[in-house]
């Protein structure tokens, strides 16, 4: 009785997943199958549009203007490019602040200090830097007081 019992429910089993899932449409299929799109996440990774390198190739035209530059600041770029090079690279900047012309040179690594120049080449402070990184107090409005940003050279090696 038990036997005739367990086998007609398997039966019935059996015949309602098999009408049902065919009156719907739903096609079983076990992860052994195949994907249908040829990958298993249906979405394929692009191959590269371009070569990989090493280093960057360097650009032959600056991007910063060479026009009117004092002399001071030309002796200052050239004493750079006889150093090793800095990284990050050396930046100078000109701004505006306080109603005078500024240069603002970055520092090359690690703790060292920023320099504001006057036009005239006179070093007025080190807004940046150093090992607390707010410079040395003598100018602690020039990173909101400043206007008028303008790369004046960035280091291109």
């Amino acid at each position: 009785m038990r036997t005739s019992f367990l086998l007609t429910a398997g039966l019935a089993a059996a015949l309602f997943t098999t009408t049902t899932a065919c009156q719907r449409g739903v096609a079983l299929t076990t992860p052994t199958d195949p994907p249908q799109s040829g990958n298993a996440n249906g979405v394929s990774t692009p191959a590269p549009t371009s070569a990989n390198t090493i280093e960057p190739t360097p650009n032959s035209e600056p991007a910063f203007s060479t026009a009117k530059r004092p002399a001071w600041l030309e002796d200052k770029i050239k004493a750079h490019f006889e150093a090793k090079k800095a990284n990050p690279p050396i930046q100078v900047y000109s701004y505006q602040y306080k109603g005078a012309t500024v240069y603002y040179e970055t520092a090359g690594c690690c703790d060292q200090f920023s320099n504001l120049y006057a036009a005239d080449g006179k070093l007025l402070c080190h807004p940046d830097g150093g090992l607390t990184g707010k410079g040395d107090g003598q100018c602690t409005d020039f990173t909101k007081a400043r206007t008028e940003e303008q790369l004046v050279w960035k280091d291109p090696r």
